[in-house]
């Protein structure tokens, strides 16, 4: 049985898609590039396309943090922002709209970004099926019970169909959901936000969305630190340069440059970024990749020329709909 990870949205802040007047500049910037590498007539369209990286081709996408997790029957969720909503289709045209789930959500926080999608998570509304709800805050139900209610939203929590089960964490207490072991640890963040370390099969997923990763040595992570430990996977919060994160201090978000720093002292095996900026168009984030492979080459050389061994690490920018196999 495979550990899969799937990103439902990885935006960050609101959900932002790109204006008529962006996407015609990337429409341009993808048929120039047709004629440059070659190309010359329809006929090769389908061959082009499909030299492409998914993010040159249709962008990283507009919806707002919701990824999900699978391991043979056992399946959770880690937030509720507006990507949750393609999840919930998904679900809806298999069996699932028709059993009883149950589903599982772990919420990080409560920034809107975060819990926008979960009104239109169609399974709240059939009756007989069994929402748990997790979180290390002690308003977790107070919370939820806000996101249904008139006039922000037109159906209210008591008239949901489905059952809906919460549970407080306790911090950096593992608990066991299926096939996982999920255990909550602090990130830095001005308001409460809890990363999950999940684990499965041997195999490691790390969320660190949202943080602005302020503590970066081993001292300074103490009882967080086992989030990090050679995990296979880390997800992290990239939304800023370097420049902008000086700029932006206690906005709670970060930059690529020091996902990496722990990255490599962690042994973390792979680290997709996220939390993407709302205004960032595909070409900005492509920007932010460039910056993030001149500073991976530069301490990969320094450490080459000082004899020292650093772990190799895979890494990149993810798009929404991208889904990983650990």
């Amino acid at each position: 049985m495979s550990f899969s990870v799937k990103f439902w949205g990885v935006r960050g802040s609101l959900p932002s898609a790109p204006s008529p007047t962006a996407w015609t500049y990337h429409i341009e910037g993808v048929l120039r590039n047709f004629f440059s590498m070659g190309y010359r007539d329809s006929s090769q369209v389908t061959k082009y396309i499909q030299s492409l990286e998914e993010p040159i081709l249709g962008g990283y996408g507009s919806a707002t943090t919701c990824v999900e997790l699978n391991h043979g029957n056992s399946q959770i969720i880690i937030d509720g922002g507006s990507g949750i909503r393609s999840l919930s289709e998904r679900i809806m045209s298999g069996t699932a709209g028709r059993v009883k789930g149950p589903f599982h959500i772990f919420m990080t926080h409560f920034h809107w970004d975060h819990v926008i999608g979960l009104p239109f998570f169609t399974p709240h509304f059939i009756p007989g099926n069994e929402i748990h709800y997790y979180a290390v805050q002690p308003e977790l139900e107070q919370l939820i019970r806000g996101v249904f209610k008139k006039p922000y939203f037109p159906v209210p929590f008591e008239s949901l169909k489905a059952k809906v089960i919460f549970h407080v964490l306790e911090p950096r207490k593992p608990i066991k959901v299926g096939d996982f072991t999920v255990t909550p640890y602090q990130l830095d963040h001005p308001d409460p936000c809890w990363g999950f370390r999940v684990e499965a099969a041997g195999k490691s997923y790390a969320h660190c969305v949202d943080t602005e990763g302020t503590r970066v040595t081993q001292e300074e992570l103490g009882p967080d630190l086992p989030l990090y430990k050679n995990a296979d996977l880390m997800y992290f919060d990239a939304q800023y340069t370097l420049p902008e994160l000086a700029e932006k201090a206690n906005w709670g978000h970060s930059a690529a440059q020091v996902g990496l720093e722990i990255a490599f002292r962690e042994n973390i095996k792979r680290v997709l970024f996220a939390h993407h900026d709302p205004g960032a168009r595909t070409d900005h984030v492509l920007e932010l990749r460039r910056q993030t492979k001149e500073y991976y080459d530069a301490v990969s050389k320094a450490a080459e020329s000082n004899q020292e061994k650093l772990p190799p690490i895979q890494w990149d920018f993810a798009h929404e709909g991208l889904e990983v196999t650990l």
